[in-house]
């Protein structure tokens, strides 16, 4: 069995032995559409992240027998083209809670707690220099009792909505999909979640139902206290209305971590801002812990075992 792993780059140092073990196995840190049709000719098993497979991918893989995609999102595949060609498609569902779940509190503790500027405060001599022991022009939020809004209340979102039950705030969702199958919390309009939460959480999928949900006019119904997170996937909240956002003052603050196009461009608006104190970025990188990439890791090769 020859699989390929056309941009394992991603997946760090993350040990691969345990798919290695299972065949012929050939590793690439990258690969372009073209080298990338030129690597899986022969394949049986092609594991990717990001390369999109179209037809021309799947011309150049005649004896392709299945694509394990190495995440949860599978947008960068045609699956409708796949079930054509009889090529079965995996993906690995799970694997990152925890570590999303993680780096959206990060997020959210930091825009509400100023721990960045309160770090900044200290190390570079205002604090040493002041007359008083703290720094009084700039308090912070307490989360108790506060709303928090979570955007997609799957496994990830009900694992933030669980930790936000810990600080004492009530939780509210918006489903996406229109199915509100979560019972543990309360289902609302879009509406009233953006008029009623002080934290607004995204955990959504990237699809047409979601693509530019929450754009200014949304966003000018939040509360100007408000802030707003997304490690769900970029796009969803619409980034030049974000920044707008921000520079109008409309709302309090932003956490991001995923974006419409990986990696951020220099000339980003979000680079931009006259209050960048109010937007905090991380790169892409709430699935990323050592735990999550081992996971996945394991997950990929149990995929494959399983056969097509």
């Amino acid at each position: 069995m020859r699989i390929v792993f056309l941009d394992a780059a991603t997946m760090g140092d993350a040990s691969m032995a345990e798919i290695a073990a299972l065949g012929d196995f050939i590793c690439y840190p990258s690969s372009t559409a073209e080298e990338a049709r030129e690597r899986i000719a022969g394949a049986d098993v092609v594991i990717l992240n990001k390369v999109i497979v179209d037809k021309a991918f799947l011309d150049a893989a005649p004896s392709l027998k299945l694509i394990c995609e190495a995440g949860t999102g599978i947008n960068n595949i045609d699956t409708v083209l796949c079930a054509r060609r009889g090529v079965a498609v995996r993906n690995v569902a799970g694997y990152s809670t925890d570590s999303v779940a993680q780096i959206a509190w990060m997020h959210i503790l930091n825009l509400a707690g100023l721990a960045f500027h309160y770090n900044e405060y200290v190390k570079d001599g205002r604090y040493s220099s002041g007359s008083i022991h703290v720094d009084a022009g700039h308090p912070f939020t307490e989360l108790a009792r506060k709303t928090l809004g979570i955007v997609g209340m799957g496994a990830i979102g009900t694992k933030v909505a669980r930790i936000a039950e810990a600080f004492g705030m009530k939780v509210i969702y918006f489903s996406t999909s229109g199915t509100s199958h979560c019972k543990e919390y309360e289902s609302v309009s879009l509406d009233r979640l953006l008029q009623e939460s002080d934290v607004i959480s995204i955990h959504a999928p990237y699809n047409a139902r979601t693509a530019g949900l929450i754009g200014y006019e949304e966003l000018k119904k939040m509360k100007p206290t408000a802030f707003l997170v997304n490690t769900g996937r970029g796009g969803i909240a619409v980034e030049a209305d974000l920044v707008r956002a921000i520079d109008e003052e409309l709302i309090a603050g932003i956490g991001i971590d995923v974006y419409e196009k990986e990696p951020l461009q220099k000339n980003h608006p979000y680079l931009h801002s006259r209050h960048p104190e109010r937007i905090l970025l991380s790169p892409h990188i709430a699935w990323y812990s050592k735990e999550a990439r081992a996971r996945l890791a394991h997950e990929m090769a149990l995929n494959i075992r399983k056969g097509w």
